[in-house]
């Protein structure tokens, strides 16, 4: 009897987690359709791989014990009659036609590599593209990624000149040719994926045990506040640099000149308020441009766009960091409170349904109390998985005796038919590997241009990134997994039956140094990383060539906490002068509010006026992510300057929202009902 209900379950529960976590960081409404479904097709075939895998087990499992026990029908020959064994097995509940597995694996894997490898670098390269039309973007495109596929390629035909080599391989049969392409995507992804699991598998519990104290979080948050703001302010440097060039052209560019439409399309990717700062700027007297070329135009604009995605990078984190440090000092003001109830130092609007359920005292249990024991179990039961996952990785070649734990689980219920214990470990083997290596991927200094914020304000370029690296460790960790729990027979030399999911990958056994050494030794390597993390010589090692670490003690460490303390002070004077000015204002109209002068109109709802905030202590040259205004009414509650606009889709003057925030370029569609439509598409520039 078939039963497709599980793998539909687990189809739909993968769209479910892919299509909410794009909704969380991205911006269906302003991002161009092409990069949010190819980005949301990417998650979600990673996704589908991660919880799918378990059930191909499952169905592997049955038939090897099909295979094992073969089951004999009664066969009447005379007076003799031949029956059946005794020993038969048990039916998984998830037990499906023997071509859905491989046809599933076939079209989820292929595509997943065609994204990965072609489309999604080419995006990558078309967005941050200086050029005016599609021809040129796309050649600019081809350029950028000449070395980044010259590479790919240069692998393959290596590999192809060492089995033209060997006798008796035809290298020009299609199996053999998938087999090379597979090795070389695998290779790469177990060479990467080795790298994030040595880090990760001791920063993970090492991280969720720190985190469970409050002074610890506090002051590494102040140690990140003092690095953020060094880099804001140099992204904020390089926007005046790119933009004083860009007021010198526009000087020289009139209506009438063949450059002036593309110096518009320039000009429409600057923030209207950037814009008005520029017009206003006095140039020196030695800064003359020449009348420019599209070349230079080219040049110019790519400029534009890249420091701007910088800049809105680190004002999304800036604003986030900040707001963590808020909540950080008001939960250690807190955990000596009497009365048990959580107070803010500002006061954010909550819903009536949050109030109910998340009020004031519920809150003081979980931040004082509960929160940082939960860390503690969390972070021994990740030890206890770390531990694990590197002595399965160090000793899973071992055939007799076995010794990797994981193979050993699931050897038990195979015998046993325990299917659930499959799946469960299966399952939560493959998300802890996934969550360490895609959470060590964007805390890399060397990858700092990609970031995955909350609240909608992750730009298409991070995504595309993200997309690409779920796309490229997935398939490979997911078949190391596989070994480790001994169901690859090239790994065990062991005659079993293998699952669909090998079967599509595809074995190494074509390119002997692949198959017998590096994808055997090489994850033993994890071992080496993990010690030396655990011993910090990474941070160390980069603390002492420049760049600073949070490492204990050490003295700059000890600076740069101080300097982020100083920097967190000035932010809350600037909120604080913010509110006690919006509170003045409001006793004011509260109490002439009966005069005619003073009045508000009938059916408005904003008493309050928007303020500008003209503090000279304001370090912030633009901002990307907030309205001109210091303060802005939202229904009962006020939000503040320094806040994340959470809200989605935008609601107000979407119109000037839009453009003070983001430029004309990425004004979208407003329709009848005051909604932001996406943008063209992916030549909106044309």
């Amino acid at each position: 009897m078939m039963h497709y209900g599980p793998l539909i379950s687990k189809v739909v529960l993968s769209f479910l987690i892919s299509s909410s976590v794009l909704y969380r960081y991205g911006n269906w409404y302003r991002h161009r359709i092409v990069v949010t479904l190819v980005v949301l097709l990417a998650w979600f075939f990673s996704f589908l791989i991660i919880f799918a895998l378990p059930l191909d087990i499952i169905s592997t499992v049955y038939r090897n014990c099909l295979a094992e026990h073969p089951v004999h029908d009664e066969i009447q020959e005379g007076n003799s009659t031949t029956i059946e064994p005794p020993v038969s097995c048990k039916i998984p509940w998830n037990s499906v036609p023997e071509e859905v597995f491989p046809n599933l694996w076939r079209t989820v894997y292929w595509s997943t590599q065609c994204l990965t490898w072609l489309f999604m670098p080419m995006m990558q390269s078309y967005i941050k593209a200086g050029d005016f039309t599609v021809k040129g973007k796309l050649k600019s495109a081809l350029i950028d990624n000449a070395i980044y596929y010259g590479s790919y390629l240069f692998i393959c035909g290596v590999l192809l000149i060492y089995l033209a080599t060997r006798p008796g391989i035809d290298i020009f049969e299609w199996a053999k040719l998938k087999a090379i392409a597979s090795s070389a995507s695998n290779t790469w992804g177990l060479f990467l994926l080795v790298l994030l699991l040595g880090y990760a598998l001791v920063a993970v519990p090492r991280s969720l045990w720190n985190n469970s104290s409050h002074s610890y979080v506090l002051n590494h948050a102040y140690f990140k506040a003092a690095k953020l703001s060094s880099d804001k302010a140099e992204a904020e440097e390089t926007v005046d640099d790119v933009l004083e060039s860009l007021q010198a052209i526009s000087k020289v560019v009139n209506a009438s000149h063949p450059m002036y439409q593309q110096l518009e399309t320039i000009l429409q990717k600057v923030p209207s308020e950037l814009r008005d700062r520029m017009n206003r700027r006095q140039l020196p007297d030695d800064n003359h441009a020449d009348s420019p070329g599209e070349k230079s135009l080219v040049r110019l604009h790519k400029q534009v766009i890249k420091s701007l995605q910088v800049l809105q990078r680190t004002e999304t984190q800036w604003n986030i960091l900040i707001e963590e440090i808020f909540s950080l000092e008001d939960t250690l003001r807190n955990m000596n409170s009497r009365d048990r109830i959580y107070k803010h130092t500002f006061d954010k609007p909550k819903g009536q349904l949050a109030r109910i359920i998340y009020n004031a005292k519920i809150e003081w249990y979980w931040k004082c109390k509960f929160s940082m024991y939960l860390k503690k179990v969390l972070a021994v039961l990740a030890a206890f998985l770390s531990t694990a996952v590197v002595w399965s990785e160090v000793t899973f070649f071992n055939k007799q005796p076995v010794l990797s734990i994981f193979a050993n689980i699931v050897n038990v219920a195979k015998k046993n038919y325990d299917y659930s214990t499959i799946e469960i470990l299966s399952t939560a083997v493959i998300l802890y590997l996934c969550y360490c290596a895609y959470s060590t991927v964007l805390k890399i200094r060397v990858l700092n241009l990609y970031y995955l914020a909350p609240h909608h304000q992750t730009n298409e370029y991070s995504l595309i990134f993200s997309g690409m690296m779920l796309s490229r460790l997935t398939p490979p960790l997911c078949l190391n997994f596989l070994g480790v729990i001994h169901m690859d027979s090239h790994i065990i030399k062991k005659q079993i039956l293998e699952t669909d999911y090998t079967q599509i990958m595809g074995h190494m056994d074509v390119i002997k140094i692949i198959s017998d050494g590096f994808n055997i030794y090489f994850p033993m390597a994890i071992l080496f990383f993990c010690l030396a993390t655990y011993f910090s010589l990474g941070a160390r090692i980069l603390s002492a060539v420049g760049f600073h670490q949070f490492i204990g003690d050490d003295e700059i460490t000890t600076d740069l906490v101080n300097e982020g303390r100083e920097f967190v002070k000035r932010e809350k004077r600037k909120r604080q002068r913010t509110e006690e000015s919006i509170s003045r204002r409001r006793d004011f109209n509260e109490r002439f509010q009966t005069t005619g002068r003073f009045r508000p109109e009938r059916g408005s709802t904003d008493t309050i006026r928007s303020i500008r905030n003209d503090d000279g202590l304001e370090s912030t040259r633009t901002n990307l992510l907030k309205h001109d205004g210091a303060e802005t009414e939202i229904g009962s509650g006020t939000r503040y300057v320094n806040e994340v606009d959470t809200r989605f889709p935008p609601t107000g003057d979407l119109a000037d929202d839009i453009d003070a925030r983001f430029g004309i370029s990425t004004h979208g569609i407003i329709n009848e009902r005051n909604r932001v439509g996406a943008p063209r598409g992916i030549f909106d520039d044309v």
